[in-house]
């Protein structure tokens, strides 16, 4: 059984997690066609909603995760952050200008900002070194899952009669229940608030290597990453179908799924370092090859090849921020990881774009293939020994 022995928090949190984002991707894909079908908005104002967006999430994590380290409830937090993301977006359904799009993704990010540094926390508090690793994989497997359903429930709505609005709507339910799950379902771990509530935040010459590697590191691999409206785009290029662009997106979401806890147990006893670098270099490696076969089935061959390596360290990278960070900077800590990860992903995914568009798809990933190989190599300078 795959939650056997890990902690009631661990397991309900996975679950909301998978709630929340079944909730979120019924309509992630339909957002973009909505904004331009329905509301006459350009990709420039795509690209400038998606940016604001998460630019305001990538901020609000340190700033949430320094909450957690001057006394504040990780859990209150949580709930707090998942209620508002919850509650704004079905409200998508009901507007009719790109602005109100603008203001509802920012709101909704909001909440992302103000939940996801105290909810790794939890998690990190709820278990023993010898099974972080297990419980974050555990997180991030159960969050692809939630990944996978969702595009198949909107699909599912949208085929039995129900408009683009209406699936918005019904997101609410399993958003909500995500949130009843958490308000009720977890007990906040005892905590004692640091003695001077206005300490100063952990300066980054006192983190411990490891970690600030491990930061470094993870923020080289978000600027490096393939974006994902990228793939959709080489997957067509190469000949997949439309209709069935979709489907590879679900199975991309599976492979995830499966991968991310086992790969997470695996650091548990393998080390959390040759677990990421290992995942790190298979993902370089799929990047440098995949441009340079054509086909259809080649290309989705290596779009799950790409989402296994991605998954696979992203039990490891979490594990060890709670491993090396001390309870009253556990919070900083995991703030400071996403902050620095979601802010150089924009830059990054503007960097690609522009490869692509003049000097080709080929090389665009084989420079994404690079930088994931330098941050790579970064981890393994600051780690050995």
């Amino acid at each position: 059984m795959i939650f056997s022995g890990l902690p009631r928090t661990v397991v309900i949190l996975g679950l909301v997690s998978l709630m929340n984002d079944m909730a979120s991707d019924m309509i992630a894909p339909l957002l973009p066609i909505f904004l331009t079908a329905a509301l006459g908005a350009g990709p420039a104002v795509v690209g400038l909603i998606e940016g604001v967006a998460e630019t305001t999430a990538s901020l609000l994590k340190l700033w949430s995760g320094r909450l957690v380290d001057r006394g504040a409830s990780q859990k209150k937090l949580a709930v707090g952050g998942y209620l508002l993301s919850n509650a704004i977006r079905p409200t998508l359904g009901a507007v009719g200008s790109w602005g109100a799009v603008l203001l509802i993704r920012f709101t909704d990010r909001v909440g992302k900002g103000l939940r996801t540094a105290p909810r790794d926390a939890l998690i990190s508090a709820s278990v023993d070194e010898g099974a972080r690793g297990r419980a974050f994989g555990l997180h991030r497997s159960m969050d692809h899952a939630g990944a996978m359903i969702g595009p198949i429930a909107a699909s599912a709505l949208l085929a039995v009669g129900f408009g683009v609005n209406e699936v918005f709507y019904f997101s609410v339910i399993p958003g909500m229940a995500a949130v009843a799950l958490l308000a009720f379902g977890v007990n906040e771990p005892s905590y004692t608030a640091p003695a001077i509530p206005s300490m100063p935040p952990p300066k980054w010459s006192d983190m411990d290597g490891r970690m600030r590697a491990m930061i470094l590191s993870a923020g080289g691999l978000a600027f490096s990453a393939v974006p994902d409206a990228f793939f959709a785009l080489w997957l067509s290029v190469s000949g997949v179908p439309l209709a069935w662009i979709p489907v590879a997106w679900t199975a991309a979401h599976l492979v995830k799924s499966a991968v991310a806890m086992p790969a997470g147990k695996l650091s548990d006893s393998a080390g959390r370092v040759p677990v990421a670098l290992f995942s790190w270099t298979a993902r370089a490696v799929v990047a440098a090859i995949m441009p340079w076969f054509g086909g259809a089935w080649m290309a989705t061959l290596f779009f799950l090849l790409y989402a296994g390596a991605s998954a696979g360290s992203e039990g490891a990278e979490r594990a060890l921020i709670g491993d090396k960070a001390g309870e009253s900077s556990r919070g900083s800590a995991f703030g400071m990881y996403h902050m620095v990860a979601g802010l150089l992903a924009l830059p990054g995914a503007a960097l690609f774009g522009a490869v692509w568009q003049v000097f080709g798809a080929q090389a665009a990933f084989m420079m994404s293939s690079a930088v994931t190989l330098v941050s790579a190599l970064l981890m393994r300078r600051e780690t050995r020994g």
